[in-house]
């Protein structure tokens, strides 16, 4: 089988991957945690997890009930390292929601015309109306940190992006929207193990790109702008809620039961979404950088 990208990810672990890195996925088992900082050494077994969700996903029923009758907004934005696991947590959260009134915004490059315009345009106009929730995958906090790791804008533009970026989700806050932001983190042999499964899998070949390439080698500097990022928008009115993904299962509980605790809904049952793991969620400080 031909492996995209002529075989990129392979090359990389074999020969430019850090030794740690490398000796980390050799000698790890099926299902162990690859992080040596990660508080769990074993992934949590499935079936806990569907045990978990059952009662999870019909609080988020009730939740998006009491949202599209009472019309409330709600956004969320996903953020994260490459392969952190943004797309199968929104999946997860939006399981049993009406697609209709839970979107998924993914937005792609921008177009010519979208380039021109004021940077957070495209995404203004994404924002939800009475009764809906946005999933952003990725968002504008490209500006932040992809951005200026591939030098795609310039500083002057990174600097106006941070400007005007307090103001900007203050607005959104004033006006009622109920904003969520998340960061998923893994670890950097997580990562490049989860790029290897991709460009293995014929089904998950989709899901890499020539950014997802290009970044192997930029873990420093998309560190850097992780924490410049987090240290300058943690605001009191949106704040960073970081996961640490390493386990996927564990992270599609916290990302969902963060959103639950987000919002007030009747039925809600505290006791059902149960205390969110301060071993792998919490603030910046998380992240430990």
């Amino acid at each position: 089988m031909d492996l995209p990208f002529d075989s990129a990810i392979t090359r990389y672990f074999k020969k430019d991957a850090p030794k740690e890195v490398r000796k980390a996925i050799e000698e790890a088992s099926k299902d162990q945690i690859l992080s040596k900082s990660y508080p769990y050494r074993e992934e949590m077994r499935r079936k806990d997890y569907e045990a978990r969700m059952i009662d999870l996903q019909m609080q988020l029923v009730r939740m998006h009930y009491d949202l599209k009758a009472k019309g409330k907004r709600l956004i969320v934005v996903f953020e994260g390292r490459d392969a952190a696991g943004k797309g199968g947590t929104i999946e997860a959260m939006r399981l049993n929601l009406n697609p209709r009134v839970a979107k998924i915004v993914a937005l792609a490059k921008p177009t010519e015309r979208e380039a021109a315009q004021w940077y957070y345009q495209r995404y203004v106009d994404q924002l939800p109306a009475l009764g809906e929730i946005s999933l952003y995958d990725r968002s504008w906090y490209n500006r932040a940190i992809v951005e200026p790791v591939f030098g795609f804008c310039t500083p002057d533009q990174k600097a106006k992006f941070f400007r005007q970026l307090p103001e900007y989700e203050r607005m959104i806050t004033d006006e009622g929207i109920i904003m969520v932001k998340l960061w998923l983190e893994v670890d950097r042999a997580e990562q490049l193990k989860r790029f290897l499964d991709r460009e293995g899998d014929p089904m998950k070949q989709w899901k890499l790109s020539q950014i997802d390439i290009d970044g192997l080698a930029k873990w420093k500097d998309y560190s850097a702008a992780i924490a410049e990022t987090m240290q300058r928008s943690h605001y009191s009115y949106a704040p960073w809620t970081v996961i640490l993904s390493d386990d996927k299962l564990r992270a599609r509980i916290a990302a969902i039961q963060t959103v639950l605790n987000a919002m007030d809904y009747p039925g809600k049952d505290p006791g059902l979404i149960g205390a969110v793991d301060a071993k792998i969620c919490g603030g910046p400080s998380l992240i430990g950088m």
